[in-house]
């Protein structure tokens, strides 16, 4: 055998040895010139903290989500004429595709009033927040594109509702990477099973390392936990062993491959994991609070003791690095029951959402952390059945707080009775480019080469809402 040809070695084993793959080639182009991770760094940990294109207060998010779609009218945005109308025909053309037959307007159940120095007008579900109005910065004209929960659950949490795509906890911790190497970079606590699934938080073709790790899901919270944290049958010392030994085996195994990217997610996986174990436990152990933070998010109260465990396991690990925390809450489904279904999951998270609020602010983390709230979708100003509201994607309300947004401010306007959007409309692709600008990214060019074409969290869409900037 020749020596010469023997050595002699392919470019994709090339790009793989000189630690320069593609992903991290297209990954290394985003970033400033003189602030970025160098090659080896980011290929030896590839959720290594990278510096954003330009100047950012955020650094991470918290996503409250609130599975089911909250309707938009019974919340954040107050409808007067909606008010004086009940039970009058809806005055202009309904979509041409619904969910389901409503009928005429309705009132909201609940009465508006203005809060803090802005005067926001929220409603009487959430007198909680609604005392930190002037922390919020509300998007009112917020739209998609689908009716039903699983494909405006993917939409909104991955851009596209019709194919796989990688989520935004993927795409922020790929282009950011995480601030704490022994915690994964993104989190969703209490995940949905159904309407989407693992696809709500997947990476997709993304490198595997930028998946969400799930904590609970279709388990009670105070039972949730990471899966296969601890090994019972070995100590560390016996754990590294093995875990040396099979990273030498399958680095030996690419070496001769080339690039394998499910075998170099694996290894990540394997050592991420067994990093996890010095530092996740204490991150979720919420005992070590003090009694006055859990009586202030309420978790010795049997109503609200849930989704406090949720907001603070988020800010628990959001203040220990992890990028993009998502916890879920619902089912705020109301075709029917509204008034009582809606007063007893707003009862459930006004508490802990105000808490996690005046606790991040407490803590000096406000500047750095984005809040967002919301769901998949809003209801209908018309009412479905003797007391619910159906599926509405064409205008609903979110908010969001931070250091990065304009606090007691209002974006978007929609119709007299919430029905459509009419002025400073949001798509879901326009606040997926938002929330990357916010925390220094631009969406254009947060990009992943698969399958012969360059892919973005916005798609060829989105348009980034500067007006709701701090």
């Amino acid at each position: 055998m020749n020596p010469a040809m023997h050595s002699r070695i392919s470019r994709r084993q090339l790009l793989r040895r000189s630690a320069l793959g593609f992903g991290n080639l297209a990954l290394m182009g985003l970033m400033s010139p003189g602030l970025r991770a160098s090659g080896a760094e980011v290929q030896r940990n590839p959720l290594a903290p990278r510096a954003p294109l330009f100047r950012s207060k955020a650094k991470r998010i918290i996503f409250l989500f609130m599975h089911g779609g909250p309707s938009h009218v019974d919340t954040f945005d107050w409808k007067p004429q909606l008010l004086k109308d009940s039970g009058k025909p809806l005055p202009f053309d309904k979509p041409r595709i619904q969910f389901a037959k409503t009928s005429n307007l309705r009132r909201s159940p609940w009465e508006f009033r203005p809060y803090g120095q802005s005067g926001a007008m929220i409603s009487d579900l959430f007198p909680l927040v609604g005392a930190r109005a002037d922390d919020l910065c509300f998007i009112k004209s917020i739209h998609g594109t689908n009716e039903a929960h699983g494909g405006a659950l993917l939409k909104l949490n991955t851009g596209s509702d019709t194919v796989v795509r990688p989520s935004m906890g993927s795409w922020i911790t790929y282009g950011l990477g995480s601030e704490n190497r022994n915690l994964p970079g993104f989190i969703t606590i209490n995940p949905t099973l159904g309407h989407g699934g693992v696809g709500n938080w997947s990476s997709a073709f993304l490198p595997a390392v930028h998946q969400g790790t799930p904590i609970g899901g279709g388990v009670p919270v105070d039972r949730a936990t990471i899966h296969y944290l601890h090994d019972p049958n070995g100590d560390a010392k016996t754990q590294r062993a093995q875990l040396d030994l099979l990273g030498d085996m399958n680095r030996d195994h690419l070496a001769s491959v080339g690039t394998d990217a499910v075998l170099e997610a694996q290894i990540e996986a394997f050592e991420l994991a067994f990093r996890m174990q010095s530092e996740a436990p204490e991150a979720m152990d919420i005992n070590r609070e003090t009694p006055a933070t859990r009586k202030l998010y309420g978790l010795d109260d049997p109503k609200t003791s849930s989704f406090a465990r949720q907001c603070l396991l988020a800010r628990r690990f959001s203040e220990r690095g992890v990028r993009f925390v998502q916890a879920s809450h619902g089912y705020w489904d109301q075709h029917s029951d509204l008034t009582r279904e809606h007063g007893r999951l707003a009862s459930e998270v006004d508490r802990p959402i105000a808490a996690l609020l005046q606790d991040i602010k407490a803590r000096g983390l406000w500047d750095e952390t984005l809040v967002m709230w919301g769901g998949e979708f809003g209801r209908t100003p018309t009412l479905q059945g003797d007391d619910g509201r159906d599926h509405h994607p064409h205008a609903f309300t979110m908010w969001l707080a931070g250091g990065a947004v304009k606090p007691g401010f209002s974006y978007g306007v929609t119709d007299d009775y919430g029905f459509y959007c009419v002025d400073q409309k949001v798509h879901v692709h326009d606040l997926h480019a938002t929330l990357l600008a916010l925390l220094g990214m631009d969406h254009e060019q947060l990009t992943y080469r698969h399958a012969g074409r360059d892919f973005r969290l916005t798609d060829v869409h989105g348009r980034v809402v500067q007006e709701i900037f701090a």
